[in-house]
C-alpha cells in the first residue's frame, strides 16, 4: 500500500514550478514539494486547523454555517485519534490536488486554493477523513496500512467507476469508498466517531480478509 493517498483531483493547470526553496530540488507544485510539506520540512504558511473558526479566519467573506457542525465533529474525532489537519499553500501541492492524507504521520493537508467553497471543503474533508478511518480499520493509525471499511459490492457503482477513471487499479477499492464518503453527509463523521471511541469493529464488521489479518496480528482477540 502506498505511504500516502492522494486526494481528490481538479482540472486545473499550473505554470512551470518555481525553484524558490533549496529543499525543493524539483520546485513548487510538484510531488517533491508535497512530500516536503507532508514531512513537515516545508512549513511556510502551513497552518493547523482546530475548528471551523480557523477556516472562517482564512476566508472571512465566506459563509460556512451550513457545514460547521459536521466539520467540527470530524475535527474533534480526528484530534482524539491523533490526526492533525493542516491548511497549506497551493504551491506545495501538485497541479489540481485538493488534499492528501499521509498514513505514516497520520496528518492530512488541505489545499487553501480550494477550501473557500464549503462544498469543496467538506468533500475533501470527508474524503481524506475516510482514509483516516480506513487507517483505523486496519488495526491502528500507528501502522502504515489502510483497509476498506465496506465490502466492495456495497459501494455504489457510480463511485467505483469514478475511481477507475481517476486512480491506478491497485487503489480503486480504497478510493471508491472514499469518493462515496466524500459525497455523503456525515458518513465520514460516523466512522471517525467509531474509531475515536474504540468501536470501529463493532460499528463496522471487518471484511473477511481484514478480520483474518486483524486476528492474526492480535488486534481482535475475541
Amino acid at each position: 500500500m502506498k505511504k500516502f493517498i492522494i486526494g481528490m483531483l481538479a482540472a486545473v493547470s499550473m505554470g512551470t514550478p518555481a525553484l524558490a526553496d533549496p529543499k525543493l530540488e524539483k520546485g513548487f507544485y510538484t510531488m517533491d514539494s508535497l512530500g516536503c510539506m507532508i514531512l513537515r520540512e516545508c512549513t511556510e504558511n502551513v497552518r493547523r486547523i482546530t475548528s471551523i473558526e480557523d477556516i472562517k479566519r482564512n476566508y472571512p467573506n465566506r459563509d460556512f454555517s451550513v457545514v460547521a457542525d459536521e466539520f467540527d465533529q470530524m475535527l474533534l474525532s480526528l484530534d482524539k485519534i491523533g490526526v492533525m489537519v493542516f491548511l497549506g499553500p497551493e504551491k506545495y501541492f501538485p497541479p489540481g490536488h485538493r488534499g492528501v492524507y499521509h498514513t505514516v504521520s497520520n496528518n492530512f493537508f488541505l489545499n487553501d486554493a480550494f477550501m473557500h467553497r464549503q462544498g469543496v471543503l467538506m468533500s475533501v474533508m470527508r474524503h481524506e477523513g475516510w482514509h483516516a478511518a480506513q487507517d483505523c480499520m486496519a488495526g491502528s493509525i500507528d501502522n502504515s496500512l489502510i483497509a476498506i471499511i465496506h465490502p466492495e459490492e456495497d459501494v455504489p457503482m457510480l463511485y467505483r467507476e469514478m475511481a477507475e477513471r481517476t486512480y491506478p487499479a491497485s487503489a480503486v477499492p480504497w478510493e471508491a469508498e472514499a469518493g462515496w464518503a466524500g459525497r455523503t453527509e456525515r458518513m465520514t463523521a460516523k466512522a471517525l466517531t467509531a474509531c475515536a471511541n474504540g468501536k470501529m469493529w463493532k460499528v463496522y464488521k471487518p471484511t473477511p480478509l481484514t478480520e483474518k489479518w486483524l486476528r492474526e496480528e492480535g488486534y481482535i482477540t475475541k
